[in-house]
């Protein structure tokens, strides 16, 4: 058994291998696969229903995921077969194979509108090229410029890249529904920020609570605008769901999480994620008395400066930050003759 911090505790030391599974709880296993960027794992978890399985997310869509889950369906989880998939969020290291599931096995796919919808039409939407949208986009944020010039005459990420094709059809998951999975009843209570209408599952039978990426333990969700909604909020969003999810936070919950390990002491993380926004709102509002792009707010907001395969993740969560302190009245911004938004506090 594993130690902890600061109130929170991590039953386990260690993640399963690939094409093992730990039983968290009865009936209840937790799995783990590869990703091939910095954060290089996603956990997926199989509920038993009596006659088959529920997984909840599913990975990248890959021949090496592939492959680990027809080891998994035949070891751990008995050949016994997936009859239901359950996508929290549309990002794809979560729904990447459910189209698979849905195709190859016959399960049933439940999920948030927002999230079949976004991750539908992303896995259609195949680009050779940045549209022109994009590279607006990019150059509003004053993204370095020898990122951009790279960005713009290289193929972008698609979906379809890692997305199996995704069939007509899903069971529609919403705030405050209940539901069955793997003999427990879950509330479902909707987050928002990380991505839109992002489920998360909170049994009434024991302590267990599934949450995607909306609460994490060590690392904070990434939280971005993108060229979809440029003008979006997310920051906001993700402070009223901490808020609003916290009041159904208790210490001895087991929170299963999309990255890093299960964990208890919820009530403390869920303070910390508040808490940790709300200080990097107060350093960039500081940094603002003289005007910035979004580009050059990286220090104050993550307290370092931050290049190479992140700096995309870190560009998108800066415009963020700003876009929230925008919303609220509390910075301007003005148009760069070359294009980029600078950003200035309002004395």
């Amino acid at each position: 058994m594993g130690g902890g911090v600061s109130g929170i505790r991590y039953p386990w030391d260690a993640a399963p291998e690939h094409g093992e599974a730990i039983e968290v709880a009865e009936g209840v296993l937790w799995m783990r696969l590869p990703l091939p960027m910095t954060l290089d794992h996603v956990n997926v978890y199989a509920l038993d229903d009596g006659d088959g399985w529920t997984i909840v997310d599913t990975g990248f869509d890959s021949k090496k995921s592939r492959g680990i889950w027809q080891t998994l369906l035949e070891g751990p989880l008995k050949g016994k077969p997936v009859t239901r998939v359950i996508v929290t969020h549309h990002h794809p290291d979560h729904v990447g194979l459910a189209g698979w599931f849905q195709s190859e096995h016959g399960a049933e796919l439940w999920t948030t509108r927002t999230a079949w919808l976004f991750a539908r039409m992303l896995q259609l939407d195949e680009q050779a090229v940045p549209t022109q949208e994009s590279l607006d986009f990019y150059r509003r944020a004053g993204m370095d410029e020898e990122v951009f010039k790279q960005r713009a005459s290289e193929r972008p990420f698609n979906f379809s890249d890692v997305v199996a094709p995704m069939p007509v059809g899903f069971k529609r998951i919403k705030q405050g529904d209940v539901v069955r999975i793997g003999g427990r009843d879950w509330d479902v209570h909707i987050g928002n920020g990380h991505a839109p209408e992002h489920a998360t599952f909170w049994s009434r039978d024991d302590n267990l609570v599934l949450s995607g990426d909306q609460i994490l333990p060590s690392i904070s969700s990434n939280i971005g605008v993108y060229a979809t909604e440029p003008e979006a909020d997310p920051v906001g969003d993700w402070m009223e769901s901490c808020e609003r999810l916290a009041q159904y936070a208790r210490e001895d919950h087991l929170v299963l999480g999309g990255h890093k390990l299960p964990f208890t002491g919820m009530p403390l993380r869920m303070k910390q994620l508040i808490d940790n926004h709300h200080g990097a709102l107060d350093r960039l509002l500081e940094h603002l008395d003289a005007p910035q792009t979004a580009g050059e707010c990286f220090l104050p907001i993550f307290k370092r400066q931050i290049g190479g395969a992140a700096y995309g993740l870190a560009l998108v969560e800066a415009l963020a930050h700003l876009n929230h302190l925008y919303h609220v009245g509390k910075v301007s911004r003005t148009l760069r003759d070359d294009g980029a938004w600078l950003w200035q506090r309002v004395e």
